[in-house]
């Protein structure tokens, strides 16, 4: 049984910085592409940034690049996200997604297409 679970969410000032953290148990971890979605009640789902299967491959939404790094250690079977300079439109429910073995999309990462999802934590920038 797949289970993803992240870690790292919480209340942060402007212009700081928190390190998401997701890790996926029962499949093999470097077999498959991951990524970061994030939801405001109300609005789809959408791709933050997503990894291939070695980390050697990134993408980023463009309201993010320049101040998100995504990352995994495929050792620790898990996967970060480092945000950078927060502002109040990046706060949002974020969660980890895990693609079907094999499919890594080069230029989006469509939550549609994700297999398993963690329950989500809370990241809330205030101004």
């Amino acid at each position: 049984q797949v289970q993803v679970v992240e870690s790292g969410g919480g209340l942060v000032q402007a212009g700081g910085s928190l390190r998401l953290s997701c890790t996926a148990s029962g499949l093999t971890f470097d077999d498959y592409a991951m990524g970061w979605f994030r939801q405001d009640p109300g609005k789809e789902r959408e791709g933050v940034s997503c990894i291939n299967w070695s980390g050697h491959s990134t993408i980023y939404a463009d309201s993010v690049k320049g101040r998100f790094t995504i990352s995994r250690d495929n050792a620790k079977n898990t996967l970060y996200l480092q945000m950078n300079s927060l502002k109040p439109e990046d706060t949002a429910m974020y969660y980890c997604g895990v693609y079907p073995r094999g499919l890594y999309y080069t230029t989006r990462c469509p939550p549609e297409k994700v297999n398993y999802w963690g329950q989500g934590t809370q990241v809330t920038v205030s101004s």
